[in-house]
């Protein structure tokens, strides 16, 4: 049963080759139309694509259309821009190069695996996906198995909108997964866990393909006391608890300045209240965990601490109310892994000193947030920390902005991608210098006797 799933994707990337060497996708009318067909496989499809995200995750609709349906602003920004990006620039030459021009040209890499996660299924996927068309790329699509109704929809969809030569899906589960990993490809782009990440990047280093990691990690966030409070508690509410806490970048837990804390957490409190009533359960807002095993998981970290706030479980549904933790340590479980769930610990400081140190003391975040109109502070967050992105005074809106590269550092990540970053990411930019017949210096030519001292000039 293996080998004849091998050979069907052997045959798969086989035929794309093929397709890619027509030279056609390098084509930007044809580049341009397959973005535009993209758009339309969204706009044609919407209600369908909402019922398989609601099966899958029970996502309220109004979260769904922004976070995955919202992919539609990605398309339209390549479709503006793509005329621009794929122009070859011209590139300043040293005044000895005076007979040569230079040029950089972007050109397509070829073949590329998208592998997406389950968390916003069907946005992570064609978000890449904009970027290796815009590119002139071929892609093998693999999404993920733990979102199945997503991932049936849209190996429909891709198969009615797009010939598989140029663009296909691979379902499957873990071994469909080992079975692509074990084949050339011209990039990867993961977006998914970083254990996950190590294996993919393993895999690909045997054919010196390289990797663009999307993971995660702990994005901490950082409350000031020079803050609007009411704001600052629904921005933090709404970051935190979007898709039942299962965002990559939601504020995976608070530094809050001593003073600030009581007031803070009581605006917690009436926020969550204010978005998802007395009791979330019965809420049409509050999306559940994905499944089973990570259901267990999350229950187990509600031991951590002291639940100030939620708690409360059903099996039954996969439901965990938005909780609030308070008195953890970085030696809980809970701070030791990212949550990636409606669970929000609360650590304070007295001295900012003390936070930029536990933060520096952690792996590099995706994601870092900021809660504080001190302009001095936020330079120095700023200098004194890494991370994939930083956000001042909001969560997750930084996602949103096309012109803003996306990706993280170190355990959280490598390479980025969005707007002018995902065209970069799926293209190799390839140097073009060019000489003239209209002259034709010796001073490089030997006989070098008596050329050393020009030379020499020349360099100097």
């Amino acid at each position: 049963m293996i080998t004849v799933e091998v050979t069907k994707i052997q045959a798969l990337i086989l035929k794309q080759r093929n397709f890619f060497q027509t030279g056609q996708t390098k084509e930007v009318a044809f580049r341009l139309e397959q973005l535009k067909i993209l758009k339309q496989l969204v706009l044609d499809n919407e209600s369908a694509i909402l019922q398989a995200i609601y099966k899958d995750l029970h996502k309220p609709e109004f979260e769904a259309y922004a976070t995955e349906i919202g992919v539609i602003k990605e398309i339209n920004y390549a479709i503006k821009h793509i005329k621009t990006w794929t122009k070859p620039k011209k590139a300043q030459v040293p005044a000895d190069f005076f007979s040569y021009s230079a040029r950089i040209h972007p050109e397509p890499l070829g073949i590329i695996l998208l592998i997406g996660p389950w968390n916003y299924p069907f946005q992570l996927i064609l978000s890449p996906l904009v970027g290796a068309i815009a590119a002139g790329n071929c892609a093998i699509i693999k999404p993920s198995e733990l979102a199945p109704h997503t991932s049936n929809l849209l190996a429909d969809l891709i198969s009615k909108y797009f010939p598989p030569e140029y663009i296909a899906i691979v379902e499957g589960g873990i071994e469909t997964s080992q079975q692509l990993l074990q084949e050339k490809f011209d990039h990867i782009f993961f977006t998914g866990g970083t254990a996950i990440g190590k294996v993919i990047m393993e895999a690909a280093a045997k054919h010196l393909t390289p990797v663009t990691l999307e993971l995660g990690g702990k994005s901490p966030c950082i409350v000031d006391t020079d803050i609007n409070l009411e704001h600052t508690a629904r921005r933090i509410v709404w970051g935190k608890f979007i898709n039942a806490g299962q965002t990559c970048i939601a504020p995976d837990y608070l530094l809050v300045n001593q003073k600030i804390k009581p007031d803070l957490i009581a605006a917690l409190q009436k926020t969550i209240t204010e978005f998802y009533g007395e009791n979330p359960a019965n809420s049409p807002d509050f999306a559940r965990i994905i499944n089973q095993k990570h259901f267990t998981r999350l229950s187990r970290l509600l031991h951590n601490g002291e639940i100030i706030i939620g708690g409360d479980i059903n099996p039954e549904e996969r439901y965990i109310a938005p909780t609030i933790i308070d008195h953890v340590s970085l030696t809980d479980p809970v701070m030791q892994e990212e949550i990636f769930g409606p669970i929000l610990p609360v650590m304070e400081y007295t001295d900012i000193t003390e936070a930029i140190a536990l933060i520096n003391s952690q792996p590099k975040p995706l994601a870092l947030y900021l809660f504080s109109q001190n302009k001095n502070l936020q330079q120095r967050i700023l200098q004194e920390t890494s991370s994939g992105g930083v956000c001042l005074n909001d969560t997750i809106m930084q996602v949103g902005v096309s012109s803003l590269p996306f990706g993280g550092v170190g355990d959280s990540g490598m390479g980025s991608y969005h707007g002018k970053a995902s065209f970069d990411t799926f293209s190799h930019y390839k140097s073009v210098l060019k000489n003239s017949f209209w002259l034709d210096l010796d001073w490089r030519y030997a006989p070098y006797k008596n050329k050393l001292s020009l030379l020499k000039r020349i360099i100097k």
